[in-house]
């Protein structure tokens, strides 16, 4: 069986379409729809029953699936293993990190980790958090950050940050001044937020839920410099973490603290728990609580 069809077949299925995958993968559209053909050919049953612009697995396809990711768990331990035999002078390490996390927190972690260990290729997988839990908890990835909480039965965690989040507005809104602003009182507002899958949005979403108010999003983006950029041209307000805002030009933004303790951005560092861990990933986890120290 080909190792890299059934990678791509997996990551139609977890990206629930052909053209993200492709996205995630850096390849064209139509080499996925192929690599995938070339799999139902191979197992000679369809994986994939094709319904319009959209799709759902077969009976095949969902057994494919999870022996996929089975497969591909273990082809990534056993390629860890063996760059373990070669120590930290050479191999590969692959970190998932949400992207408002890497500007916010990890670059002196990266720069540390290169200058100490130059041989190890260093790869970061920007996705949102919840989906990096996944990949850790399936083995896809060693390592990645994720918001806590998390299932402390199967993961290790080591914590680096515990931030809450703050209304971002235009310079001059109608909560210039205050020192906290609740959610009741911007409940009617436009908003811009991270996409659907982030664990932040999901909360957010939960708390206008609880309020019995409907959330109003007008734009949705992956990276916070956009969002804010999009406040500025007046689209609409977000919520972004304390130290996510630090690096705001205040003249042209409001930053107000929301108060709300259940709106919180606590962040780990996270792993399977007893599970292989490669020594690339033992040192990024040392350099980390080196260079970060912890909120336990």
């Amino acid at each position: 069986m080909d190792i890299r069809a059934l990678r791509y077949f997996v990551e139609v299925v977890k990206r629930h379409s052909f053209t993200k995958a492709a996205d995630a993968l850096f390849v064209t559209q139509p080499t996925i729809s192929k690599m995938v053909k070339q799999l139902e050919e191979e197992l000679g049953t369809p994986l994939i029953i094709r319904e319009g612009r959209s799709f759902r697995l077969s009976d095949a396809g969902k057994v494919a699936f999870e022996r996929g990711m089975d497969v591909l768990s273990a082809m990534n331990q056993l390629k860890n293993e063996l760059n373990d035999l070669a120590g930290l002078t050479r191999g590969e390490l692959v970190v998932g990190l949400p992207p408002m996390v890497g500007v916010a927190f990890f670059a002196p972690v990266v720069g540390a980790f290169r200058e100490r260990y130059p041989g190890i290729e260093l790869k970061m997988v920007e996705d949102g958090a919840l989906a990096i839990e996944n990949s850790v908890r399936s083995g896809e990835l060693e390592i990645g950050v994720a918001v806590l909480p998390v299932d402390n039965s199967f993961f290790q965690q080591f914590a680096v940050v515990r931030d809450p989040l703050c209304l971002i507005a235009p310079a001059g809104s109608p909560w210039h001044g205050r020192s906290t602003v609740t959610l009741p009182e911007i409940a009617d507002q436009n908003f811009v937020l991270y996409p659907e899958d982030f664990t932040l949005s999901s909360r957010i979403s939960h708390a206008f839920r609880e309020m019995g108010k409907p959330l109003n999003i007008v734009g949705r983006s992956a990276h916070w410099d956009f969002i804010v950029e999009l406040v500025n041209a007046r689209l609409g307000i977000t919520l972004l973490p304390r130290s996510v805002v630090e690096r705001l030009d205040r003249s042209q933004y409001d930053v107000i603290p929301v108060s709300n303790p259940w709106l919180i951005w606590h962040l780990a560092l996270i792993w399977q728990q007893g599970g292989y861990l490669s020594h690339a990933a033992r040192a990024w986890i040392a350099v980390t609580q080196e260079v970060l120290g912890g909120l336990q």
